[in-house]
């Protein structure tokens, strides 16, 4: 059965938990007071889930892809800031960890559902 809803997309359902995930972490200590990187994080992190959304909503495979690509690359953009987050003590080792391990693994799936669409044109 084909997906007819972008709220149907494991991807989008997954970038949408993890954008929540860090609205929360960026939200205590002394990463709720860095106001400008607390909100390039937070903007990563909800341009994911809403560029998946809205390529689908395009209703073309080839918009569809390249909104995927950027969601792809926004996801490349929030494993850098949450090394840094780590690196400048905003986030412990463990958090940093986890959260980039569901940044790559949101990114292959991205990637494997662009790989699936290419196929399909």
């Amino acid at each position: 059965m084909p997906v007819t809803r972008f709220e149907d997309l494991e991807c989008w359902k997954m970038a949408k938990s993890l954008a929540v995930e860090l609205y929360k972490a960026s939200n205590t200590g002394e990463f709720s007071k860095d106001f400008g990187f607390k909100d390039q994080v937070r903007r990563a992190a909800v341009s994911i889930a809403s560029n998946i959304a809205e390529g689908k909503e395009r209703e073309t495979v080839a918009e569809f892809i390249r909104y995927l690509y950027i969601a792809k690359g926004s996801a490349g953009e929030l494993r850098t800031q949450l090394l840094i987050a780590q690196d400048i003590g905003y986030l412990d080792k463990e958090s940093s960890n986890d959260f980039r391990t569901k940044v790559e693994a949101l990114s292959a799936m991205i990637g494997a559902l662009i790989k699936r669409l290419k196929g399909q044109r």
